[in-house]
């Protein structure tokens, strides 16, 4: 073939496929990830697996709405279309400008992804798309277009056809053909079809009206009405079943005045402002918010720090004890429930796997606490972003009816984390500090998804982007409704600059308070996925470095008060507030956080080895006011009464050298529940387990101690319970991942090998041999066209089974032949390999210029 020649038009989807380049190939397979899973042999399989229903399914969901309704266009023209047809059906006569600029744009998604095919003049959609899209009775056009008027009268008498000719004002013709090609001609006509519906009663044009957006089927009596009998005659209705009729293609294309659509959709759905900001106003609020994220989850692991709520036997957690988290962190139970979530996504919570199983912090927990406070948000950030479960699903029914419980299974969704991710990209779009509404994020999320099949998937994507902007509003990715710096560099987002933002498209300026329109070719295809590790390192550093100093520094001192309440004015250092949140109990919290002293709470300190002296250093040098005389007493009669009982096992019993304090707690009514008796004058046995016992007699007011085997005081420790090491829960994927760069590479390398092994050109002598079938020759054959092949140098073409039995074609170039082995480089495989003889079929050399 000289250089002037053009190349020759493909014959098939596979043929196009053949005539890209790598790049190209990179950018379809990184599209459609399910057709790398597992690698094809060869293009032609490539091409066979690009046109499965499963996988087309899959391609025309992630379309946008204006490329989907590019594929329905096609899917309702000729086969093959030429541009300017497609061009006709989305733009119509008055040929939308909108439409002209981004048509092409369209058509290279589409082309990019093997859903079209062709040049311009021959545009072809694969088979698959075109009978998902077309129409159909039983799958109506999303279009609203009937058949064509030849599909339409395939079944109809040439007597009949040529009535309807004759009464449409056209000259009968000798064939049916001939006079079906002139109707759809007359009808394709808009000078002539003017002239005849001009003459149409107005009766019979407003049946027109009511078919021509679709659906394109009415029903008629045996014995229609004038007004239908008039559109019937001549052709504009055409029966399909008995008392049935349809409007053919052509007629309703007229009426629509070239629109397959009566709304194609080029530009997204502006994203309006509901407010703007100053960006450091809102980094401020969504850190303040970021503080109070990392504050409830401390609280609520450390609620569960003894022991969380037990699992029920389904899994997830009781609505009781929901409700009783909520209680404990003054929050909602919905509210509640994402805590939980988040917690558990971060590998925080899980549960211990004990006989009596129960949830319990995780010992990731104790390290988290340790991490800078800026570290532990990105932490929480990250799980969310990737986590699949859905909070907000809780407390509805699954498909079986059974309520959803939290931490329970049928909580994952596998379209959360694109839906977040397109949401906060939308956001990351907008100027610093501009907070969308509501609605419009919705309806631009809806533009670049249209296409879910049930109607409950369109709903729960809805809903899950609703969820997505009150959730990062809780979580500090959002201040006041717009995203923060450290969520835009956590996402990997570049930040816009302060101020009006141009549009590329059309050189505009656009002031923060404006719609804000995303331009179809400048609008990504898909939602942009989730960074490379590496880049989720330098991604996350950078949002710790944002957020750390919009977060208040931890102090190192409470303040007093005489009423026994200390009053922290911020955050304290970890082992100030450890300790505090033993020796009292939080009365309130806020931006200052009030703890009161009691005796259970001094109690509690005794209890985990703390001694009255240490609790009077403690609080001096940790107090900026005096130490109040009301607390040194409160912490001196505890501690002096503290451990003057012992309880320990007979099931238990209580030793005191007081025997005055026994009689008087033999005499108490409230100890009858104890079941006491004297066993010597000081000490007392019980029937009662010793916890229990500890409890009761703390509950008549007394401050016992437990002791050991060998008579020691037990220390209790408030952090003892731990679950087991666990790994955060695994996202459910919505399909396969992105292959990544040497990925791709390796398998565009090893299609490409598979490829000329199949296609390679045999010498005549091979002619008879069936496309795609394992070349045979006998084994002093097979020898001899080896041996010559290492010779000459040349590559031969080789069926081999190996010891797995499975068969393959490659294309090799022998180096050696010995011991019953050939070495060879392996076009296919890329490598130097070496194979038994005994394995290898046959052998065909190459047609010479391939060799």
């Amino acid at each position: 073939m000289s250089s002037d020649e053009k190349p020759s038009a493909p014959r098939s989807l596979a043929e196009a496929l053949r005539a890209r380049d790598d790049a190209s190939l990179a950018a379809l397979l990184r599209a459609r990830p399910d057709l790398v899973t597992p690698v094809p042999t060869d293009l032609t399989q490539l091409a066979t697996r690009a046109g499965t229903r499963a996988s087309v399914v899959r391609a025309l969901e992630h379309l946008d709405r204006f490329t989907l309704q590019t594929a329905e266009a096609l899917a309702v023209a000729a086969e093959p279309a030429a541009y300017e047809e497609l061009l006709g059906l989305m733009a119509g006569d008055a040929r939308d400008a909108a439409v002209v600029a981004a048509l092409p744009g369209a058509v290279a998604v589409l082309r990019e992804q093997a859903l079209v095919w062709g040049d311009d003049d021959r545009l072809r959609l694969v088979r698959t798309a075109r009978e998902l899209l077309a129409p159909s009775p039983q799958h109506p056009s999303p279009t609203g277009l009937g058949p064509s008027v030849r599909e339409a009268t395939a079944g109809m008498s040439p007597g009949r056809i040529q009535e309807i000719v004759t009464a449409a004002g056209l000259p009968s013709t000798h064939d049916a053909v001939s006079a079906v090609t002139a109707l759809a001609s007359l009808f394709g006509d808009r000078r002539r079809m003017g002239a005849l519906l001009a003459e149409a009663p107005a009766e019979s044009l407003e049946v027109l009206d009511r078919l021509v957006w679709g659906p394109p089927y009415g029903q008629v009596t045996a014995d229609p009405a004038a007004r239908l009998r008039w559109l019937l005659d001549r052709g504009l209705l055409l029966p399909t079943a008995p008392g049935t009729v349809v409007m053919p293609r052509e007629v309703a294309l007229h009426l629509r005045g070239g629109h397959a659509h009566r709304a194609p959709e080029p530009v997204p759905p502006a994203v309006e402002a509901a407010a703007t900001r100053p960006p450091q106003v809102v980094d401020a609020a969504a850190a303040g918010q970021a503080y109070t994220a990392l504050a409830t989850v401390e609280e609520l692991l450390k609620d569960w720090d003894e022991g969380g709520p037990a699992v029920l036997r389904a899994g997830g957690l009781s609505q009781r004890d929901l409700k009783r988290t909520a209680v404990a962190l003054d929050v909602s139970e919905p509210m509640a429930a994402f805590w939980v979530e988040l917690a558990y996504a971060a590998g925080l919570i899980a549960s211990d796997g004990e006989a009596d199983e129960r949830y319990a912090a995780t010992p990731f927990f104790d390290e988290w606490l340790e991490r800078p406070a800026a570290e532990q948000w990105v932490r929480l950030a990250e799980a969310w972003l990737a986590g699949t479960r859905t909070p907000g699903l809780i407390g509805g029914r699954d498909a079986k009816e059974r309520t959803l419980s939290a931490l329970g299974p049928g909580l994952d969704r596998s379209a959360a984390p694109e839906v977040r991710r397109r949401v906060l990209a939308l956001l990351a779009g907008l100027p610093e500090g501009t907070a969308p509404t509501a609605e419009s994020v919705l309806a631009r999320l809806a533009w670049g998804r249209p296409l879910r099949g049930p109607q409950r998937d369109e709903d729960l994507r809805s809903r899950l982007a609703g969820w997505t902007l009150s959730e990062a509003e809780l979580l500090g990715i959002t201040g006041r409704g717009a995203l923060s710096s450290q969520a835009r560099a956590l996402i990997g987002a570049a930040a816009h600059p302060h101020g009006p933002v141009t549009d590329r498209g059309t050189g505009s300026s656009q002031g923060p308070g404006d719609k804000l329109p995303f331009h179809h070719h400048t609008a990504p295809a898909h939602a942009p996925g989730p960074l490379s590790p590496a880049e989720q390192a330098v991604a996350s550093a950078s949002a710790v470095r944002l957020l750390a100093p919009l977060l208040p520094e931890p102090l190192d001192h409470v303040l007093l008060q005489a009423d026994l309440t200390a009053v922290a004015p911020g955050p304290l250092h970890r082992p100030l507030a450890d300790v505090l949140g033993v020796l009292a109990d939080v009365e309130s919290k806020g931006g200052a956080t009030v703890y009161r002293f009691t005796p259970g709470s001094v109690r509690r300190a005794l209890d985990a080895g703390r001694t009255a002296s240490d609790l009077h250093a403690f609080l001096a040098e940790h107090s900026r006011t005096p130490v109040p005389q009301p607390l040194t007493y409160l912490i001196d009669d505890v501690a002096r009464r503290h451990g003057h009982l012992r309880v320990g096992a007979a099931s238990a019993y209580v030793r005191c050298d007081d025997d005055a304090m026994l009689n008087e707690i033999l005499a108490d009514k409230r100890a009858v529940a104890l079941r006491l008796r004297r066993l010597a004058p000081t000490v007392l046995a019980a029937q009662a387990d010793p916890a229990a016992l500890l409890d009761g007699l703390r509950a008549m007011g007394f401050a016992p101690a437990a002791e050991s085997a060998e008579g020691d005081v037990l220390i209790t420790r408030a952090d003892a319970h731990r679950s087991p090491p666990r790994t955060a829960p695994e996202p459910v994927p919505e399909g396969p991942p992105v292959p990544d760069g040497t990925l791709l590479t390796a398998a565009i390398r090893a299609i490409r090998a598979g490829d000329l092994a199949s296609t390679a050109p045999r010498k005549p002598a091979d002619a008879a041999q069936a496309p795609g079938a394992l070349p045979r020759t006998s084994p002093a054959d097979t020898l001899a066209t080896v041996q010559a092949a290492v010779l000459t140098g040349e590559a031969v073409w080789i069926g081999y089974v190996n010891a797995e039995g499975s068969a393959s074609q490659r294309v090799i170039a022998p180096v050696r032949v010995e011991g019953g082995f050939v070495t060879a480089y392996d076009h296919t495989a890329d490598e130097v390999r070496t194979y038994p003889l005994h394995r290898i079929t046959g052998v065909a050399e190459l047609a010479d210029d391939e060799a």
